[in-house]
């Protein structure tokens, strides 16, 4: 796997690393290196030299540096002398572009196509809100012709297979955040995230900032439980690769019971309430969560308990069993 080091001025790279964890999960061949007041350009060059020796393999390496001309930077270019077919360097790092070389290490085991991959991630990453806002010297492109709106799909036009797939059907209180946007999107590789939830889809400011946060490529919408069983048996969907976010699952069984052919549930994260036991840190459940995931379990729904792809499994039995017993049940 691709190593990468994280190089800065000040912590700022065990920083970014730390929320790159928290966000992607732990990840091998990957170190903070940092440059502290006190510290001098020898200081950082053998801190990186030692993170490559801690590697599985040097063959391939990216350095993450946050300044062109910085002294990170100039360390990184004097350890890349002899090694430019196979290391390379990026500068102004940000967490999108950290996340993206996480993901892209999957698919390649070539440090020059990551970074080929990530550049242009890095500078999507930089948005602002309000959209009003006018950037200096970006000028607004004009949409291609062929690819405005053609107006809506007759009903009953059957789009590839007519049958919408489903790359993922989570459960999480928080539905869609970084976790979600970043790590489960880039793993599953969806073109559309439906956040499934009565609740939501009745709350103007809730539905937009979840529209809002959907990731470059991939459209985010909400909608009802009903509307949800009636888009599964839609053929004009066919098309569609689709990540389905639940609050809880108890919104997930009526789904499933209405027909939404989901064999599989991830369960991320059920927030603490009154009532309510701790079973896991993200996970807390109450009688009525218990007696749902039983009977979704006799439906054949298998039910998968990770936050992020790179977690272990764990285990779901024992789980359900610590619910029970905190409950007295």
């Amino acid at each position: 796997m691709v190593g990468i080091i994280i190089a800065s001025h000040g912590e700022f790279a065990k920083g970014i690393y730390q929320s790159g964890k928290m966000i992607f999960g732990e990840q091998a061949n990957v170190a903070p290196v940092t440059l502290m007041p006190s510290e001098g350009p020898e200081d950082i060059k053998k801190k990186m030299l030692d993170a490559i020796a801690s590697f599985d393999d040097d063959k391939e390496i990216i350095f993450m540096c946050d300044l062109w001309s910085g002294t990170p930077f100039n360390q990184a270019s004097s350890l890349l002398n002899g090694h430019e077919d196979h290391w390379a360097i990026m500068t102004g790092l940000n967490l999108p572009m950290l996340l993206e070389a996480y993901a892209a290490r999957f698919s390649s085991e070539s440090s020059h196509e990551i970074v080929a991959k990530v550049a242009g991630v890095a500078k999507d990453g930089v948005k602002v809100l309000p959209e009003t806002i006018k950037i200096e010297g970006e000028e607004k492109k004009a949409e291609p012709a062929d690819s405005m709106p053609k107006g809506a799909i007759p009903e009953g036009t059957v789009i590839g297979d007519g049958k919408i797939k489903y790359v993922l059907a989570r459960i999480d209180t928080r539905l869609l955040h970084g976790q979600v946007a970043t790590t489960w999107t880039k793993t599953t590789n969806p073109n559309r995230i439906i956040a499934v939830s009565d609740n939501v889809a009745h709350d103007a400011l809730r539905k937009q900032m979840i529209e809002q946060a959907a990731p470059p490529g991939v459209k985010a919408n909400v909608t009802t439980i009903d509307k949800m069983i009636k888009v599964d048996k839609d053929p004009r969907f066919g098309n569609t690769r689709a990540m389905l976010l639940f609050e809880t699952p108890q919104d997930a069984l009526r789904a499933i019971e209405g027909g939404v052919s989901i064999k599989e549930l991830n369960l991320g994260s059920m927030a603490h309430s009154e009532g309510k036991v701790v079973c896991t840190k993200a996970v807390s459940m109450g009688k009525d969560d218990v007696e749902t995931f039983e009977k979704l379990q006799k439906l054949g729904v298998k039910i998968v308990v990770k936050k992020v792809p790179a977690d272990s499994e764990e285990n779901f039995d024992e789980i359900m069993k610590k619910a029970k017993e905190g409950l007295g049940l």
